[in-house]
């Protein structure tokens, strides 16, 4: 799919296109209203509306993404209300079939994150977690009664606590597809930090991409080609 990207905004990546497989294959978007939050450039609304939701929001924090996304809606001639915003604030009060994110997830230095610079695209705190944990806590109730929600992000930021904090929250949970791919530029810059706190092997310089799914008691089996059911996990190559 052709993406216009301004300066400033998250190529689509490995990440994106592993989330993207499993939004295109599942059935997941089809007659429903999708959310998708840290959008970027709009790659997964583009994805969603293509794969036949009856609405697309997107949102994001980051103006240039915001315009972005905007941009790549117009091209691909397709009806997505993208606003900007923290999160779930723009669509407070709100319900969705399916909500989706790729949000950053890179551990950081420190808890700083950054407001005005390309690093808010990946940037997520010392565990990575800064903005999975608001996800995973808000998620519950912001999904239909039969609503899905779907999260990628490294290995690097524990998917065992993504897994964990939905089933908290009263959805069903479960690793849905995997990607194996080389350390990108940042993690490569940031791999003797993650050594040092002990994230990564010595001389690790692969990681492992997951797409969590969370889900409630009514969407367990409903047209998930076995995501849900734990009979089917893809894995990209």
């Amino acid at each position: 799919m052709r993406l216009l990207r301004l300066p400033g905004t998250y190529p689509a990546q490995g990440d994106t296109s592993l989330l993207a497989g499993v939004v295109e294959t599942s059935g997941l978007a089809g007659g429903r209203r999708v959310l998708d939050v840290c959008t970027g450039g709009g790659a997964l609304a583009l994805v969603a509306a293509r794969a036949g939701a009856r609405a697309v929001t997107a949102v994001d924090l980051s103006a240039r993404s915001v315009l972005t996304a905007r941009l790549n809606a117009a091209l691909h001639r397709r009806r997505i209300s993208v606003r900007r915003g923290d999160l779930f604030g723009p669509v407070a009060g709100q319900r969705f079939g399916l909500i989706t994110a790729n949000p950053p997830y890179v551990p950081a230095p420190d808890h700083a994150l950054p407001r005005h610079r390309i690093d808010r695209c990946w940037d997520a705190g010392p565990d990575g977690r800064a903005l999975l944990d608001r996800i995973c806590a808000a998620v519950p109730q912001l999904l239909d009664d039969d609503g899905v929600v779907l999260v990628t992000h490294s290995v690097v930021a524990d998917p065992a606590a993504t897994v964990r904090q939905l089933r908290e929250g009263g959805l069903g949970a479960r690793v849905v597809a995997r990607l194996e791919q080389p350390f990108g530029p940042v993690l490569t810059r940031r791999a003797p930090l993650l050594e040092e706190r002990g994230m990564i092997e010595a001389g690790q310089r692969c990681e492992e991409v997951v797409v969590v799914a969370g889900w409630t008691a009514a969407a367990a089996g409903a047209g998930t080609s076995g995501l849900l059911d734990g009979t089917g996990e893809q894995r990209a190559a």
